[in-house]
């Protein structure tokens, strides 16, 4: 029987290529998305995969969802942990909704999907958690100290959780992309981008193919021994 995969976020961009690589790989996907229902139909229409409504920074809203995904496809032993948000600023203009938006849907997001799939995983004695974190929340980015800070706390977070899920046969890790050809960077201003790209050693931007082949490496059966690691993909821009 086919895996059951979630992927939060798992309708756009890189969370989109994560799902239509798990579903390549043979799993059951479950695509999560937070707010566009006419842009979620047309991914499960392109691609077969069922997409789910709900807003992965609230508690309660991942419990219900997680429990629906589960009666319409069975156990979830993979929780891809990608949704995200940017709400850029400086400090000094930040406000506090901003700060505490971003770190409610980027980092709780990935505690309350750990909270919702864990048990079921330890009682199987197989599970899967990639989280999605940030070359920002490794190196830290000028205007972006609560993304920055969420996606830090991610790395902390698959560090400590997988120690509690080693002898139960689940494993913890993350990924931490670079600047990826996606919709959110393409928003960039062109000449901030060049400078960007600039100090890529590979000298582009990379493909949100490249974070999912990450993905599905991580989430194999035959991967259990790579557990509390985080993957950078990011062209060699930054080496951590």
């Amino acid at each position: 029987m086919a895996r059951v995969a979630i992927v939060t976020g798992g309708t756009r961009g890189i969370g989109e290529a994560i799902s239509l690589a798990l579903k390549d790989a043979g799993m059951t996907v479950a695509a999560n998305y937070g707010g566009d229902d006419a842009k979620a139909k047309a991914f499960t229409e392109r691609t077969g995969i069922a997409a789910y409504k709900w807003n992965v920074g609230d508690h309660q809203a991942c419990l219900d969802g997680v429990k629906q995904v589960e009666a319409d496809l069975g156990p979830v032993d993979v929780v891809v942990n990608n949704a995200g948000i940017t709400r850029d600023g400086t400090l000094m203009k930040m406000t506090y909704e901003a700060w505490d938006e971003v770190i409610r849907v980027n980092l709780g997001g990935c505690f309350n999907m750990a909270k919702a799939t864990f048990a079921g995983m330890r009682s199987r004695g197989f599970g899967r958690v990639v989280n999605i974190g940030s070359i920002n929340g490794q190196a830290g980015q000028y205007g972006q100290v609560n993304y920055a800070a969420a996606k830090s706390g991610i790395h902390g977070f698959t560090k400590a959780l997988a120690q509690e899920g080693a002898k139960f046969g689940i494993t913890v890790n993350a990924i931490a992309p670079g600047y990826i050809d996606t919709d959110m960077v393409a928003a960039v201003p062109a000449d901030v981008l060049e400078k960007i790209v600039a100090k890529i050693p590979a000298g582009r931007l990379g493909q949100a193919s490249e974070i999912a082949r990450g993905v599905v490496f991580l989430t194999g059966d035959d991967a259990g021994f790579v557990n509390g690691s985080t993957l950078s993909i990011n062209g060699g821009q930054h080496m951590y």
